[in-house]
């Protein structure tokens, strides 16, 4: 399964309204875990089975907790049983997909 987060506390108290401190708790215990994981600009994807990708959904929810007097969770799953090493394949599969496109295009005609 792959599981796309994003967390994140309210009510901190900070007047610039960072949250950056208590996302990069959050990373890190993604990163910790073991599991396959990327994190971008808005959200951390993660893969593995179900079980131990929500023990570290609910413990990254914890730890975000710790900053703020409320936490938003946003999450996205996609549960394909069978299937590992998606995080990276199917990105590898849409570059693919781009890529034959492109060949078909061929260049302008004047």
């Amino acid at each position: 399964m792959l599981v796309a987060f994003s967390v994140a506390p309210s009510g901190t108290g900070r007047a610039d309204g960072s949250v950056h401190d208590a996302v990069a708790a959050a990373v890190r215990i993604v990163r910790e875990s073991g599991l396959p994981n990327r994190t971008t600009s808005m959200f951390t994807e993660i893969e593995g089975e179900w079980d131990e990708v929500f023990d570290v959904v609910r413990r990254a929810t914890e730890a975000v907790g710790e900053y703020g007097s409320r936490v938003s969770l946003v999450l996205k799953a996609d549960i394909r049983p069978g299937w590992s090493g998606e995080l990276d394949a199917k990105i590898d599969r849409l570059e693919s997909a781009i890529d034959e496109a492109g060949e078909g295009a061929g260049a302008p005609q004047d």
